[in-house]
């Protein structure tokens, strides 16, 4: 994810070329003003291009399509603050159930202490790969009972470790570290950890309809195609580049909509969840009272600093 002053207006803009996106549009838009050039030097230079039709129907056509755009961008970005919004529950909640565990566990329950803490970090973790291209091994620290080594054997690993938890709970419930009110309670946090990997999940894999994206895309490409011949008998050369600035803005928004209604991907402008995910590492460790592996942790930094 780039990372920007939004106050700093120069500023932003120098983020203008690191954008594969950017760089894709201004491909494009390459290629749309190429397209103008040539429909110019034939109009006058070779044969007068005449369409029946003026400029009010395009007036028309453009309204209509930017309230399809503009219906279409909300939809995508609905799509990445929910995306947001869930990865900000997973903060809080794996805050609290540590909060909750800290004051449960006596100081000297270290091992139950480094459990918790690296299991909510590996949680966080697994479900940054789970939503990605897999889950990383590497960037999972043992919890003292050899379970990271059985891991591969699942197939949905943020489930496993759930069930790791819930395993734990039952365990502090007999030793009598934590009585039935106890776990209602820690039961409620527990729950809530699923159900984000759910709702993420629903994002994930459910995209926006195919005939809604290929209907714009369409409309767009008519639309663009269909515009040099209008301004080409009224403003000659000067249609390159109104034809220019509309390919730019109607492609561009089109464009933005594909990237961010998918945010748990590896493009510049998708969600940081590496840097959450350690966010998170970090916190719990701090609430619990355990050391983080340096190891792991330098790794996963240099991961944020690669990927994000």
């Amino acid at each position: 994810m780039i990372i920007y002053e939004a106050k700093n207006w120069f500023g932003a803009l120098k983020h203008f070329h690191t954008s594969y996106s950017i760089r894709m549009l201004l491909q494009r838009v390459g290629y749309v003003s190429a397209y103008g050039v040539v429909l110019t030097l034939i109009d006058q230079h070779v044969a007068d291009i005449h369409v029946p039709f003026d400029g009010t129907l395009f007036s028309l056509l453009g309204i209509t399509l930017s309230l399809l755009l503009v219906f279409r961008t909300n939809t995508a970005y609905d799509r990445f603050w929910e995306g947001r919004r869930q990865w900000g529950l997973l903060v809080n909640y794996s805050r609290n159930l540590a909060v909750l565990m800290d004051g449960l566990l006596p100081d000297d329950a270290q091992t139950n202490r480094v459990f918790f803490a690296r299991t909510l970090s590996n949680f966080a973790l697994a479900l940054k790969g789970h939503l990605r291209t897999g889950v990383d091994f590497t960037e999972l620290e043992e919890t003292g009972d050899d379970q990271l080594k059985t891991l591969s054997d699942y197939a949905h690993i943020p489930s496993r470790l759930a069930a790791l938890l819930t395993r734990r709970f039952q365990l502090l419930r007999q030793d009598g570290l934590i009585n039935d009110a106890d776990l209602i309670t820690i039961r409620l946090y527990h729950q809530s950890l699923l159900d984000i990997t759910g709702s993420c999940e629903r994002i994930k894999k459910t995209p926006i309809p195919f005939s809604y994206s290929f209907f714009i895309k369409l409309f767009i490409t008519m639309y663009i195609l269909l515009i040099p011949l209008v301004l080409v008998s009224n403003y000659g050369y000067f249609g390159i580049i109104a034809t220019t600035l509309a390919a730019y803005a109607l492609i561009g928004i089109e464009m933005i909509g594909d990237e961010i209604e998918e945010p748990f991907g590896l493009d510049c402008n998708d969600l940081p969840l590496n840097q959450i995910a350690q966010t998170i590492r970090r916190n719990v460790h701090e609430i619990l009272g355990v050391k983080p592996s340096a190891t792991v942790l330098a790794k996963a930094e240099v991961d944020y600093i690669k990927v994000n």
